[in-house]
């Protein structure tokens, strides 16, 4: 889509909360968005729950971010609006 950007998040299932809990330098793939998720990695719950919170923490509807690459892997990209408000 147009006016699209790419958000790279290393996500931690399983954990007692979920959370974001800022930036990091990932050395293979850059800056990415460390998040925290409460739902186990199984069928799925996982990447919903964490598309649930990123979301709600950009304030834009849960239909404009969408998961790209990275299905079953730590690092996630996703594709939200410009106009999402990142955390700082």
């Amino acid at each position: 889509m147009s006016g699209d950007v790419k958000l790279r998040v290393r996500v931690t299932p399983n954990a007692s909360l979920s959370e974001v809990l800022g930036w990091d330098e990932d050395p293979q793939v850059g800056r990415v968005l460390r998040v925290r998720i409460a739902a186990p990695p199984v069928d799925g719950k996982a990447n919903i729950a964490l598309r649930d919170l990123l979301a709600k923490t950009l304030r834009v509807p849960k239909s404009q971010v969408l998961l790209e690459k990275g299905g079953s892997a730590r690092i996630k990209t996703f594709s939200i609006p410009e106009a999402a408000h990142l955390p700082e």
